[in-house]
């Protein structure tokens, strides 16, 4: 008899009554999803002991708004879930001063649901109102600050009801860890936000933010960047290809950008006469001249050096060759006293580190500077100045301090090249 009620076309409010308190949840589950039911049967389904019959409810968008709070409260997550991505869809429009005790409550619900213990509820809200145009502010806002980069993520990167001053707060306040790259990549990011990113010296941010074409970078923030960015492989490529560079950029990127990246700039269609020639020139110095230099030898002059071997173990039994004398001489550019020092750090014979740079192992590098026990940083500083690899190429470690390599892959690395050496010798 349910069965042939609950397929009728209308059904009746005794009828309704009747189902509610049906003892098969299944027949009970079947009823909450009809679209016809009077406002007070679905409010008494909103409070069933079957959670599938409750998800029913916050699933029919026909559910009075009043039971809103009640299944945002609700101690199913799945309730939860269900209700946040319906009602995010009537939430344009709805603000914190609501007259309407309905719309209030709605208001209210999407409040209770931003701030639910359950990460996938909060994920299912944000999703939803990212592109919501005139969402709750509140409510973003409150999304944005999650501590969860998956529920923060989405409004960060795309939510309009974001305004700029409302990013300069949350920048500051401190965003979820992949926060900052979400921001990053908005349309259109404001010449203020952009400052406040690069101000937080987050290089994986700064790099999402150089590759956003749409983002609006001060001339001086943009000089100020690659003043830095010798040291920030990560940042090369998309320097090279922002759509304006200050002038004299050009000249300047030219001093250490790899091989493949110098093509690019030297295309860039921006580039006046002087300033192309500038570059031509830089280039041409960093490779030889004309008549001798082999670009695959630009940069690695030290490898034809003699290392200053002797000077480097005097510092080294006189307890001054540290990683800042070493972090010194890379920084000016005295490649071969880097290479002794490798080789008295490590005792090491200097032709097998001189191997590793010639074969441009970018792990061989790796296991050098870690041999040396000098800093992670300091070892992808020699990759790319030293060993002229290409951004794609460079080892990078998860952060400054931590090397991307195990102990046994890296004394793997320091074996082979120390085999190799010794069978070249033989």
């Amino acid at each position: 008899m349910s069965e042939e009620i609950l397929k009728a076309e209308k059904v009746t409010y005794e009828e309704a009554k009747e189902l509610a308190r049906h003892a098969d949840p299944e027949v009970r589950r079947s009823l909450a999803k009809r679209r016809d039911l009077q406002s007070e049967i679905l409010y008494y389904l909103a409070e069933d002991a079957d959670a599938e019959v409750r998800q029913s409810v916050a699933q029919n968008t026909t559910a009075p708004r009043q039971t809103d709070i009640l299944l945002a409260k609700d101690d199913d997550a799945a309730v939860r879930g269900d209700l946040a991505s319906k009602i995010a869809r009537v939430a344009p429009g709805l603000s914190a001063d609501e007259q309407d005790k309905a719309r209030k409550a709605t208001y209210e619900a999407l409040e209770l649901l931003a701030q639910d213990q359950i990460t996938k509820v909060r994920e299912i809200l944000s999703d939803a109102l990212k592109d919501v145009t005139n969402a709750p502010p509140d409510v973003i806002k409150t999304l944005a600050l999650d501590t969860e980069i998956t529920v923060s993520g989405p409004v960060l990167e795309f939510s309009p009801v974001l305004t700029d001053d409302v990013l300069l707060e949350i920048i500051e306040s401190g965003t979820a860890k992949g926060g900052l790259n979400a921001i990053s990549k908005r349309s259109g990011v404001a010449e203020t936000v952009s400052d406040a990113i690069v101000a937080t010296d987050d290089v994986n941010a700064i790099a999402d933010l150089l590759t956003n074409e749409s983002a609006h970078i001060r001339e001086a923030t943009l000089d100020d960047l690659i003043e830095r960015a010798p040291d920030v492989a990560l940042w090369h490529t998309p320097l090279v290809s922002r759509p304006k560079l200050p002038d004299g950029a050009g000249t300047r990127l030219a001093q250490f950008l790899a091989d493949n990246l110098l093509e690019v700039l030297k295309e860039r269609s921006d580039l006046d006469a002087e300033s192309l020639e500038a570059v031509k020139a830089v280039v041409k110095q960093r490779i030889g001249s004309e008549d001798g230099g082999h670009e695959a030898d630009a940069g690695q002059d030290f490898l034809n050096m003699e290392p200053p071997l002797d000077m480097v173990e005097r510092l080294f039994r006189a307890r001054k060759l540290d990683g800042k004398v070493v972090g010194k001489a890379l920084n000016a550019g005295d490649h071969s006293f880097v290479l002794a020092a490798l080789a008295v750090r490590t005792g090491l014979n200097p032709q097998i580190v001189k191997r590793v740079f010639q074969e441009k192992s970018a792990r061989g590098i790796m296991a050098m500077a870690w041999k040396a026990s000098m800093p992670a940083k300091m070892a992808v500083q020699m990759q790319q100045r030293m060993g002229r690899l290409a951004p794609s190429e460079v080892v990078m470690p998860e952060n400054d301090d931590d090397y991307p390599l195990s102990e046994d892959d890296m004394n793997w690395q320091v074996e082979f090249f120390t085999d190799l050496c010794a069978k070249g010798a033989g």
